[in-house]
């Protein structure tokens, strides 16, 4: 048996109101055209529906028994469709974006509480975590786009952000080591606080430590940059990070230097899954994130 909402709704008109003009009105459709999708839904049934004489409309035994569950049946139809509808607008107003935690807290969190003043429905989940993690997260379809230092890897879109240079920290009580800029060989006979090998910035840390001869005198690692930043506050040593890092951590008494010959940098990058389409609220909140990175980096003097 097949009949659609349009029959329902056409049964319970002409029922409610026993009148085929009427309920035809109500549909915005001619009475003929009415008649048409009533004979159509009693063919169905098997039953007819009302007893019709040119001044009276009635609905029959099998017709008055069939209201009650065509309300409950049209009803639930349209609590569902009211559901999904609420869900896609939802969905079209809301996505997750992961980040490093540094970046998380310091640069996105701002940019989103700026964007929100301007779109104030949207809805951003925002999810802090070491890069593996996030693009894991990324392929498995649990975050709709990931910020970070990321290689290629299957299935994964990969837009390149923004540009890094990479630099030394000394403790600030250090001021008399600062430079504008100090060659890689300086850091020769230094105590490193380094991240882990796995991290993507250590990696491009290490590439170039090697060759400029400038090996550490010791090399301490921590996971987080929050806490390799902290350590060379506290003096156990220097650091090579991005240039957001120190900017993005102003509570941390540090000084920074970039590093040249040769000049390093890091390149941050939005990623998303190649077979998940991002709801278009997505796409503008990059585009002003973008803006925005490169507003706080001029504002904070990197350059």
């Amino acid at each position: 048996m097949e009949f659609t909402s349009r029959q329902l709704r056409a049964f319970l008109l002409v029922a409610q109101h026993r009148n085929f003009t009427r309920a035809a009105e109500l549909m915005f459709i001619t009475p003929s055209g009415l008649s048409v999708l009533i004979r159509e839904f009693e063919n169905e049934l098997g039953f007819r529906l009302f007893n019709r004489t040119t001044r009276h409309v009635a609905l029959t035994s099998s017709g008055g028994e069939l209201v009650n569950i065509a309300q409950e049946s049209l009803q639930n139809l349209d609590s569902m469709a009211a559901r999904i509808g609420h869900s896609t607008v939802q969905a079209s107003q809301s996505f997750s974006l992961g980040a490093p935690p540094l970046i998380a807290a310091n640069i996105i969190t701002p940019a989103v509480r700026e964007f929100r003043v301007h779109n104030p429905a949207i809805r951003i989940d925002l999810f802090d975590d070491r890069a593996p993690v996030l693009l894991q997260m990324v392929q498995d379809g649990k975050l709709d786009m990931g910020l970070g230092i990321f290689g290629p890897a299957a299935g994964i879109r990969r837009a390149l952000f923004l540009r890094f240079p990479l630099v030394v920290i000394r403790p600030e009580k250090d001021q008399a080591l600062k430079r504008d800029s100090i060659t890689w060989s300086a850091l020769k006979g230094e105590r490193l606080i380094a991240l882990p090998p796995s991290s993507p910035i250590q990696q491009v840390v290490d590439r170039h430590l090697p060759r400029s001869g400038s090996m550490p005198s010791q090399k301490v690692a921590v996971n987080l940059l929050d806490t390799q930043i902290a350590m060379v506050e506290a003096g156990e040593g220097v650091a090579v990070v991005p240039s957001y890092a120190p900017l993005a951590s102003r509570n941390r008494r540090v000084v920074m230097s970039r590093l040249i010959n040769p000049a390093a940098e890091v390149e941050f990058s939005l990623i998303s899954y190649r077979g998940k389409k991002l709801p278009p609220v997505a796409g503008a909140f990059a585009d002003f994130l973008r803006s925005f990175f490169s507003q706080w980096a001029a504002r904070s003097s990197v350059r």
